[in-house]
Protein backbone atom coordinates (compact mmCIF):
# COMPACT_ATOMS: atom_id res chain seq x y z
CA UNK A 1 0.00 0.00 0.00
CA UNK A 2 1.46 3.02 -0.90
CA UNK A 3 1.44 6.45 1.58
CA UNK A 4 0.37 9.72 0.34
CA UNK A 5 1.12 12.89 2.18
CA UNK A 6 -1.08 15.61 2.29
CA UNK A 7 0.49 18.00 4.34
CA UNK A 8 0.26 21.51 2.84
CA UNK A 9 -2.80 20.60 0.95
CA UNK A 10 -5.55 23.10 2.21
CA UNK A 11 -9.31 22.70 1.00
CA UNK A 12 -11.09 25.77 -0.19
CA UNK A 13 -14.10 27.10 1.95
CA UNK A 14 -16.56 25.39 0.44
CA UNK A 15 -15.71 22.45 0.43
CA UNK A 16 -15.41 22.40 4.19
CA UNK A 17 -17.52 21.09 6.29
CA UNK A 18 -17.32 22.93 9.19
CA UNK A 19 -14.83 25.89 10.14
CA UNK A 20 -11.18 25.55 9.68
CA UNK A 21 -9.34 23.42 12.99
CA UNK A 22 -12.84 22.26 14.00
CA UNK A 23 -12.77 18.54 12.21
CA UNK A 24 -11.71 16.68 14.84
CA UNK A 25 -14.69 17.87 16.70
CA UNK A 26 -16.92 17.22 13.76
CA UNK A 27 -15.53 13.52 13.34
CA UNK A 28 -16.20 13.18 17.22
CA UNK A 29 -19.72 14.11 17.05
CA UNK A 30 -20.22 11.97 14.40
CA UNK A 31 -18.68 9.20 17.14
CA UNK A 32 -21.56 9.82 19.36
CA UNK A 33 -23.99 9.89 17.01
CA UNK A 34 -23.08 6.08 16.09
CA UNK A 35 -22.30 4.83 19.96
CA UNK A 36 -25.93 6.02 20.48
CA UNK A 37 -27.04 3.53 17.53
CA UNK A 38 -25.14 0.71 18.38
CA UNK A 39 -26.96 1.21 22.12
CA UNK A 40 -30.38 1.42 20.90
CA UNK A 41 -29.43 -1.73 18.50
CA UNK A 42 -28.13 -3.46 21.54
CA UNK A 43 -31.18 -2.52 23.37
CA UNK A 44 -32.83 -4.41 20.59
CA UNK A 45 -30.89 -7.42 20.41
CA UNK A 46 -30.93 -8.08 23.98
CA UNK A 47 -34.88 -7.37 24.12
CA UNK A 48 -35.27 -10.58 21.35
CA UNK A 49 -32.74 -12.60 23.02
CA UNK A 50 -34.86 -12.26 25.82
CA UNK A 51 -38.37 -12.79 24.45
CA UNK A 52 -37.01 -15.94 23.05
CA UNK A 53 -35.42 -17.05 26.08
CA UNK A 54 -39.17 -16.30 27.88
CA UNK A 55 -40.74 -17.90 25.05
CA UNK A 56 -38.36 -21.11 25.49
CA UNK A 57 -38.76 -21.07 29.03
CA UNK A 58 -42.57 -21.18 28.87
CA UNK A 59 -42.94 -24.09 26.51
CA UNK A 60 -39.89 -26.36 27.51
CA UNK A 61 -41.07 -28.70 30.40
CA UNK A 62 -39.15 -30.78 32.80
CA UNK A 63 -39.92 -32.70 36.08
CA UNK A 64 -43.79 -32.33 34.82
CA UNK A 65 -43.22 -28.18 34.36
CA UNK A 66 -42.06 -25.49 32.39
CA UNK A 67 -38.52 -24.66 33.07
CA UNK A 68 -39.25 -20.84 33.80
CA UNK A 69 -40.88 -21.93 37.08
CA UNK A 70 -37.79 -23.35 38.01
CA UNK A 71 -35.93 -20.65 40.27
CA UNK A 72 -32.59 -20.89 38.50
CA UNK A 73 -33.97 -20.11 35.40
CA UNK A 74 -36.84 -17.63 36.95
CA UNK A 75 -33.81 -15.85 38.46
CA UNK A 76 -31.76 -15.75 34.98
CA UNK A 77 -35.00 -14.23 33.36
CA UNK A 78 -35.14 -11.47 36.07
CA UNK A 79 -31.91 -10.64 35.61
CA UNK A 80 -31.99 -10.15 32.33
CA UNK A 81 -35.41 -8.47 31.88
CA UNK A 82 -33.40 -5.47 34.69
CA UNK A 83 -30.62 -5.43 32.32
CA UNK A 84 -32.62 -4.67 29.33
CA UNK A 85 -34.92 -2.09 31.11
CA UNK A 86 -31.76 -0.09 32.71
CA UNK A 87 -30.14 -0.25 29.33
CA UNK A 88 -33.12 1.16 27.79
CA UNK A 89 -33.78 3.83 29.95
CA UNK A 90 -30.07 5.18 29.74
CA UNK A 91 -30.11 5.16 25.93
CA UNK A 92 -33.58 7.04 26.19
CA UNK A 93 -31.59 9.16 28.61
CA UNK A 94 -28.38 9.66 25.55
CA UNK A 95 -31.70 10.13 22.73
CA UNK A 96 -33.08 12.62 24.82
CA UNK A 97 -30.53 14.97 25.39
CA UNK A 98 -29.27 14.78 21.68
CA UNK A 99 -33.07 15.36 20.46
CA UNK A 100 -32.85 18.61 22.73
CA UNK A 101 -29.63 19.71 21.06
CA UNK A 102 -28.03 19.77 24.28
CA UNK A 103 -24.14 17.86 24.70
CA UNK A 104 -24.39 14.43 25.01
CA UNK A 105 -21.03 12.87 24.26
CA UNK A 106 -20.28 11.44 28.16
CA UNK A 107 -24.40 9.85 27.78
CA UNK A 108 -23.88 7.94 24.18
CA UNK A 109 -20.77 6.75 25.76
CA UNK A 110 -22.07 5.73 28.71
CA UNK A 111 -25.42 4.67 26.95
CA UNK A 112 -22.94 2.26 24.49
CA UNK A 113 -21.40 0.93 27.37
CA UNK A 114 -24.19 0.03 29.31
CA UNK A 115 -26.32 -1.17 26.54
CA UNK A 116 -23.63 -3.75 24.86
CA UNK A 117 -22.54 -5.24 28.35
CA UNK A 118 -26.78 -5.75 28.81
CA UNK A 119 -26.87 -7.26 25.49
CA UNK A 120 -23.61 -9.70 26.05
CA UNK A 121 -25.07 -10.78 29.34
CA UNK A 122 -28.32 -11.12 28.44
CA UNK A 123 -27.41 -13.49 24.97
CA UNK A 124 -25.16 -15.29 27.26
CA UNK A 125 -27.86 -15.66 29.64
CA UNK A 126 -30.46 -16.66 26.83
CA UNK A 127 -28.12 -19.16 25.80
CA UNK A 128 -28.29 -20.75 29.13
CA UNK A 129 -32.17 -20.63 29.01
CA UNK A 130 -31.96 -22.97 25.57
CA UNK A 131 -29.28 -25.65 27.31
CA UNK A 132 -27.27 -26.97 25.24
CA UNK A 133 -29.45 -26.40 22.26
CA UNK A 134 -28.81 -22.33 22.50
CA UNK A 135 -25.14 -23.30 21.07
CA UNK A 136 -26.41 -24.55 18.03
CA UNK A 137 -27.71 -23.19 14.87
CA UNK A 138 -30.94 -24.40 15.60
CA UNK A 139 -32.18 -21.45 17.44
CA UNK A 140 -31.48 -17.71 16.80
CA UNK A 141 -29.61 -16.85 20.30
CA UNK A 142 -26.36 -18.20 19.39
CA UNK A 143 -26.30 -15.60 16.56
CA UNK A 144 -27.83 -12.98 18.79
CA UNK A 145 -24.24 -14.02 20.85
CA UNK A 146 -21.95 -13.37 18.48
CA UNK A 147 -23.74 -9.75 17.55
CA UNK A 148 -23.51 -8.66 21.22
CA UNK A 149 -19.54 -9.27 20.51
CA UNK A 150 -18.98 -6.88 17.92
CA UNK A 151 -21.31 -4.50 19.23
CA UNK A 152 -18.71 -4.33 22.30
CA UNK A 153 -15.90 -3.39 19.89
CA UNK A 154 -17.11 -1.21 17.39
CA UNK A 155 -17.60 2.93 17.34
CA UNK A 156 -14.86 2.54 19.94
CA UNK A 157 -14.51 -0.18 21.83
CA UNK A 158 -15.90 -0.51 25.46
CA UNK A 159 -12.69 -0.17 26.85
CA UNK A 160 -12.47 3.05 25.31
CA UNK A 161 -16.05 4.00 26.19
CA UNK A 162 -14.69 3.64 29.48
CA UNK A 163 -11.66 6.36 28.90
CA UNK A 164 -14.51 8.56 27.36
CA UNK A 165 -16.53 8.23 30.37
CA UNK A 166 -13.35 8.72 32.98
CA UNK A 167 -12.14 11.54 31.08
CA UNK A 168 -15.58 13.40 31.21
CA UNK A 169 -15.26 12.53 35.26
CA UNK A 170 -11.96 13.92 35.58
CA UNK A 171 -12.47 17.10 33.20
CA UNK A 172 -16.05 17.17 35.83
CA UNK A 173 -19.01 16.84 34.73
CA UNK A 174 -20.57 19.93 32.58
CA UNK A 175 -23.48 17.50 31.33
CA UNK A 176 -25.54 15.76 34.14
CA UNK A 177 -27.00 12.87 33.60
CA UNK A 178 -30.22 13.62 34.97
CA UNK A 179 -32.11 16.35 37.64
CA UNK A 180 -30.64 16.43 41.16
CA UNK A 181 -30.85 18.29 44.20
CA UNK A 182 -27.70 20.39 43.70
CA UNK A 183 -27.11 20.56 47.33
CA UNK A 184 -27.04 18.02 50.10
CA UNK A 185 -29.72 18.58 53.13
CA UNK A 186 -27.47 19.93 55.91
CA UNK A 187 -26.54 17.81 58.68
CA UNK A 188 -28.21 18.75 62.21
CA UNK A 189 -25.95 20.64 64.52
CA UNK A 190 -25.50 18.72 68.25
Amino acid sequence: MRRQEHAGNRAGAGRRLGEEGQGLPIALAGLDAGRLGIAAVAVGLAQGALNDALAYAKQRETFGQPIAGHQGVAFLLADMEAAVDSARATVLAAARRKDAGLPYGRQSSIAKLVATEAAMRVTTDAVQVFGGAGYTRDFPVERYMREAKVMQIFEGTNQIQRLVISRHLVRGRPEPSHHVLRTAPKEPQA
